[in-house]
């Protein structure tokens, strides 16, 4: 999670050229500026105009700004899942992270358990709940079925 603007544009542009081999003015030409000077310009003075910020991201390949802007107005920003039916496995599975968020929680509080240890507990518990979450929203309106299972 990026601490500042300037992080989140650096560490978006370093996960462009690492993951992705883009540069500068790849990711100008992906974003259709007309001159990459312009975005140069723009990164530099961090002054990225709003509607060109998912364009950024996308051609990045990384969500760090949004990450960003949603952690800076005290939200948490969790990825969530397509749906797909649930199973007893799935059930288990959500009962086994959140018990095990729930007793890294107590170890944390009684000294006994690490702040980074208690985060990972903690944010699988609340991806499986999301992708739980999910699945109950879009019952209404189910998603094409395009998994084929054996």
């Amino acid at each position: 999670m990026p601490t500042s603007l300037r992080a989140a544009v650096d560490d978006s542009l370093a996960y462009a050229l690492e993951a992705h081999n883009l540069s500068v003015e790849q990711i100008a030409e992906l974003m259709s500026y007309g001159s990459f000077w312009t975005l140069y310009k723009h990164l530099a003075d961090l002054n990225l105009k709003l509607t060109q910020v998912r364009a950024f991201e996308h051609a990045c390949g990384i969500d760090l700004l949004s990450r960003y802007f949603a952690a800076g107005a005290g939200r948490l920003v969790i990825d969530i899942p397509t749906g797909r039916a649930a199973n007893a496995e799935d059930m288990q599975a959500l009962q086994l992270n959140i018990n095990q968020a729930v007793g890294a929680l107590l170890a944390f509080y009684s000294g006994k358990e690490g702040a980074d240890a208690t985060l990972a507990a903690l944010t699988t518990s609340m991806t499986e709940l999301a992708w739980h979450r999910e699945n109950v929203r879009k019952s209404a309106s189910p998603e094409l079925q395009l998994e084929v299972t054996p």
